[in-house]
Formats: C-alpha cells, sequence, structure tokens
C-alpha cells in the first residue's frame, strides 16, 4: 500500500494521540472492528461469506479498492474467486452430514467431513491439521491434500476448532497480519503493551505509546538520533557479529605456517609447536620459518608485507574499540540513572515536608531526569554516527558538538545524582535547585544544536559515511 489510507481508522477510535502529530494510538479492538466494517462492506457487493471476504481482502493488503477494481475487471465471477483459492477448481458433492466410514488420514473408523473441493477426513484429523498450522503461525488453512490449494474459510475453521486457546491464538495472528501490511501502523513494543501505532507516514521518527514505551517508528528499535536506521543495523550487526572476534586473533594470534591453525603465543620462548594433533609442526613465532631449518639462528630481518594485515586489523580493532567502549559507557549510565526517577522523587517528598521549599520549587527535578535520560541516549548514538563518519571539517564540527553536549550532559548527571542527594541546607538546596534548571536548559539547547547540524548536514548532503 501507498499511503496510510488504504486502511482507513477513525480518529474517534483511538485511545488517544502521541505527541507525534499525526500519530494516533490504536487497541486490538479497533483494529479488529475497522477489519469486520471492511468485511461488511465488501459482503454486501461480492454476495460471498464474511470469511471468504476477508481471505479477499487479505490477499489485496486489504485495499478495498484494489479488490473491487479486480473484481470488476474480471468477467466471470466464479473465475476470479477460483483464482483466488477460495472455491475449488471443480466442485465435488458430498453429503452435508458427516458420512461413517473410514478415515483415509488416520485409518480409523469415523464419521467424515471436508471442504468445497471434495477432499474428506475425519474430524480428529481434520482438528489436528488446522491446529498444527496455526501452532506454525499460519492464520490460512489450505486443504489437507497435498495438491489442493484451497483455502478454508473462516466459518469452516471456526466449525472445526473449538479450542479457545487455538482461536485466540488464530485471532491474534490475522490482526498481526493486518497490521504487518500496512506500513503506517507498528505495535508498540512495550512489555505486555498490546497497542498499535497509526502513523501519518512511514519515514524514521520517533513515537510514544500511551504506555509511555517511546520508539523509531520505522525500525521498531529504541530512539537512536542522530543515527539512522541503517547505520544502527550495521552497528548493531558489527558488535554482535563474529568479526571483531576474528580481529582479535588476527592480532593477538598467528596462523601455524601449516595447518593455518591459530596459535596464541603463552610463554616467552620463540619455539612454537602447533597443538593440531593432525600437524605438529615445528616454527619460530618471531618468522614464521620451519624450526627445523630456523634453528636458534637470528631473525632480525623486518619484512613490511608480513605485518601489513596485522597492523591493519589492529588499528580497525582499537577503532572500534574506542567508539564501542564509549557507547557503552553511555549506555550503563543509562541504565544506572534510572534509579535516579524514585531517588528524586523521595528526595522531593523530603524537601516538601521538612523544609520550607514548596512543592512549585522541586516540580522540575523529573524534567531534569527526563532530560538527562534523553541526552544519554542521544550521546550512545552520537557514537556510532562518528563510527562510521569520515574525518573532514564537517566531522570535526560534529565531534565539537557532540563535545559540548557530552560535557553539559555529565555536568547535570553531577547534580542529579551527587550533590542533590547528598546535599542539605535549605539555602543551599534553593541554589542547587536553581543550578539544575539553567543546566537542564543548557544541556537542551546543546542537544538541539547539535541534532540540527545533523539534519542540515543531511539536507545538503555533507555527512561521508564509511560502512564497514
Amino acid at each position: 500500500m501507498d499511503s496510510d489510507d488504504d486502511i482507513q481508522l477513525n480518529d474517534s477510535d483511538s485511545d488517544g494521540e502521541s505527541e507525534e502529530k499525526g500519530t494516533q494510538i490504536l487497541s486490538f479492538a479497533d483494529l479488529e472492528t475497522k477489519m469486520k466494517d471492511a468485511i461488511s462492506e465488501i459482503q454486501d457487493i461480492l454476495e460471498v461469506k464474511p470469511g471468504v471476504c476477508r481471505i479477499l481482502l487479505q490477499k489485496h493488503k486489504w485495499d478495498k479498492n484494489s479488490l473491487l477494481e479486480r473484481f470488476y475487471e474480471h468477467p466471470d465471477t466464479n473465475e476470479f474467486l477460483k483464482a483466488a483459492n477460495v472455491i475449488p477448481e471443480e466442485s465435488e458433492t458430498f453429503p452435508e452430514l458427516p458420512v461413517p466410514t473410514d478415515c483415509d488420514i488416520c485409518c480409523m473408523p469415523g464419521e467424515l467431513t471436508g471442504l468445497a473441493c471434495g477432499h474428506l477426513a475425519c474430524i480428529d484429523c481434520w482438528r489436528a491439521y488446522i491446529s498444527d498450522r496455526i501452532n506454525d503461525g499460519k492464520c490460512e488453512v489450505e486443504c489437507m491434500t497435498g495438491e489442493c490449494m484451497l483455502l478454508m474459510e473462516d466459518e469452516k475453521v471456526n466449525f472445526y476448532i473449538t479450542d479457545p486457546i487455538i482461536l485466540e491464538k488464530r485471532r491474534q495472528l490475522i490482526v498481526n497480519s493486518y497490521v504487518e501490511i500496512n506500513k503506517c501502523l507498528r505495535w508498540c513494543p512495550g512489555k505486555n503493551c498490546g497497542k498499535i501505532i497509526k502513523a501519518a507516514h512511514s519515514e524514521p521518527h520517533l513515537v510514544q505509546c500511551s504506555c509511555g514505551t517511546q520508539f523509531c517508528f520505522f525500525c521498531g528499535n529504541d530512539g537512536h538520533e542522530p543515527v539512522s536506521c541503517r547505520l544502527l543495523k550495521l552497528w548493531e550487526k558489527k558488535c554482535l557479529d563474529d568479526s571483531e572476534t576474528a580481529n582479535w586473533i588476527s592480532v593477538h594470534t598467528k596462523d601455524c605456517p601449516k595447518c593455518l591453525a591459530p596459535i596464541e603465543k603463552i610463554s616467552g620462548c620463540n619455539r612454537m609447536l602447533c597443538r593440531n594433533p593432525s600437524c605438529k609442526f615445528q616454527f619460530c613465532w618471531m618468522c614464521m620459518r620451519d624450526w627445523d631449518v630456523h634453528g636458534y639462528s637470528p631473525c632480525n630481518s623486518y619484512d613490511p608485507k608480513k605485518e601489513k594485515d596485522r597492523v591493519k586489523n589492529r588499528a580497525n580493532l582499537d577503532r572500534y574499540l574506542f567508539y564501542y567502549n564509549r557507547y557503552k559507557g553511555h549506555g550503563d549510565s543509562l541504565k544506572l540513572e534510572k534509579k535516579l526517577v524514585k531517588a528524586v522523587e523521595t528526595k522531593m517528598e523530603v524537601l516538601q515536608h521538612h523544609s520550607q521549599i514548596s512543592w512549585a520549587d522541586v516540580q522540575y527535578l523529573p524534567k531534569a531526569v527526563e532530560t538527562l535520560s534523553t541526552c544519554r541516549r542521544t550521546m550512545m548514538n552520537t557514537y556510532i554516527f562518528a563510527f562510521y563518519l569520515e574525518h573532514n571539517n564537517h566531522a570535526e564540527m560534529f565531534e565539537a558538538n557532540q563535545r559540548d553536549l557530552e560535557m553539559a550532559t555529565e555536568q547535570l548527571s553531577g547534580f542529579l545524582e551527587q550533590d542533590l542527594l547528598s546535599q542539605s541546607g535549605q539555602e543551599k538546596m534553593k541554589t542547587l535547585i536553581q543550578n539544575v534548571q539553567d543546566k537542564c536548559r543548557y544541556v537542551e539547547h546543546r542537544r538541539k544544536i547539535l541534532m540540527d547540524h545533523v539534519v542540515e548536514g543531511t539536507e545538503h548532503d555533507v555527512w561521508v559515511f564509511r560502512e564497514e
């Protein structure tokens, strides 16, 4: 679908709107209602079962206009439905009531039933087959016979399945497929939330659910400004990939000249013995020559070619660790500073009960903690941005803004985590609260400068990235 108009959602049915303009927060029931309304509208035109209408809408990505356009273009309604696998190519006649005979699937005697295609089985086999398909994450169920592609309408599924757990799982799968095919809908990743965010567009932007969870609408990760979704994905892959382990091996080990097994030097002697049972090759650690030829003779001639790759890998590893350690350091601080929320609330109560500091004077403190968390997350992501950024004049300007924001963030953290929680005395506390307010405004100002610079650089295409 090309726009959010493909699935029309009524604003009045949503639970509310997030801070992002045009973003709506919807419940599971909201989407089910919209699906039922669309099915009912299509059913009035096609005059088929609601379950068949749902399958047809699903095939056309819940775009009613697209479905009806294809329907009216087709000269034969039956052929249109056959092409969609909702009615069989050739209808078979069999008794409406179950037929008592042996089941071809389980070979047990029983009453057989089946679909419009005429393929029969006992109810237990149908129930087991449909349950397995649903447990495998499939909301659409084909006929049990391998060569038959007929899709089972919802009414037939509900006839065979009586387990409420299985039915609820299928209900979840159907709504989930509805969300997945619309690029302007996304599940909130918050724990046990279950809400759906409907955005005005699908481009990367930060949204917030009513549960308080903030995330990037495009990729579903936590907010990651100023780094793009693509660079974030590359960074996560780099952090999890074995490539950095391979770099470490290249820096700290050497390959056996004979079998190429990596060998780490753990003692002072340079006479090395490969521990590979099928190799046992002996060589000099310094020059990698066969020990039988080398012996204890000197090997003091430098060959730059042999050391080139090793030095390069070492430099790449050092650079990666520089940015990773700072990225992780801010991430660790972000986790630890979550305790500040409760600590600041407790301190606010103490200040109001045991001093003359008013309620209004301390209301800025929770906002300061929130600002600190936002800047910590921004600082984390600036190190991803800087890691992939080619060094030039624009990169130096970015690093200068990054440095200023980092210093201001640390100062705000010190006010909140050290001074505020340990300070006493009414006048000192009033001064400290004012300092927190001033520093909070300054931090927000520095973050805005950094973010504006990134946006401006993106608009003018000045950023050059090295995607390793």
